[in-house]
């Protein structure tokens, strides 16, 4: 993991939190989930852009919070033509919860991320979902925590910022990678992340663009980068005005018909 002093203060106290939070005992998860490689590919077949969606009340980088009900909001986005939902579970900054997520699951017929700072083993029982968000930059042991979720039932989506974190992803055994194009370091977006990694992922890999998508244009640049699927959650939420969470999904779901991805 990173040095504490390398990261922007937002994020040492988000983990600071998260630390805190894995310490209870739970019993452990066993996940029946729903595959989102098979939820991406129907989302092309039906000529959409696989979105997945991320219900995220607030965050440190965005501009206000929503209070709309989580299922709703996620309802909407699946209406929208969301392939998938993401539902933050980190609740000192984020504003989630577990009992969210829950909810959301059992509403909606799309795999469910959870979206969290797992640090450990004992961080996974919590709630269960089809996919669970692993960061590369803050784990110890990235292979024996892809495959402890594995044992659960989760599928892992392994976060990575650079070369390194990829590196290390692909020899942890990651069938799915998310790019993150913010730098958790000094919380600047860059699409060109996204670009310069692209190229060394293996076809077998998921790859996911996340972070920094915000209008039809940026879909269809990351598109051709060659990303599987994007997670977007402010340009979708509008955390600063009140949109139409069903209009903002679709407008990015329908962003690239001239430009699939190959």
């Amino acid at each position: 993991m990173n040095s504490p002093t390398e990261l922007a203060p937002e994020v040492r106290s988000i983990l600071e939190s998260a630390g805190e939070r894995s310490n209870a005992d739970r019993d452990r998860l066993s996940v029946d989930a729903r595959s989102l490689p098979d939820a991406l590919a129907r989302a092309a077949a039906d000529g959409r852009v696989p979105i997945i969606a991320e219900v995220k009340p607030t965050s440190p980088t965005a501009d206000g919070t929503r209070g709309d009900d989580p299922v709703e909001l996620a309802e909407a986005m699946v209406d929208g033509g969301a392939a998938a939902i993401s539902v933050l579970t980190e609740p000192d900054h984020f504003g989630g919860s577990a009992e969210a997520l829950e909810r959301v699951r059992a509403a909606v017929d799309v795999p469910v991320l959870r979206k969290d700072f797992v640090l450990e083993e004992r961080g996974m029982d919590v709630v269960e979902a089809d996919l669970l968000l692993l960061i590369a930059r803050f784990v110890e042991d990235l292979e024996g925590l892809v495959e402890a979720a594995r044992d659960r039932g989760f599928q892992p989506l392994v976060e990575v910022h650079d070369r390194g974190e990829l590196e290390d992803a692909l020899e942890a055994g990651a069938e799915i990678v998310g790019v993150n194009n913010r730098d958790l370091a000094k919380l600047e977006v860059d699409l060109g992340t996204f670009e310069s990694l692209s190229p060394h992922v293996p076809d077998d890999v998921t790859l996911i663009a996340e972070s920094g998508v915000s209008n039809p244009e940026d879909v269809r640049r990351m598109r051709e980068a060659g990303a599987d699927a994007l997670l977007v959650g402010s340009a979708i939420m509008d955390h600063d005005g009140a949109g139409d969470v069903t209009e903002n999904t679709r407008r990015l779901t329908d962003a690239t018909q001239e430009t699939p991805n190959e």
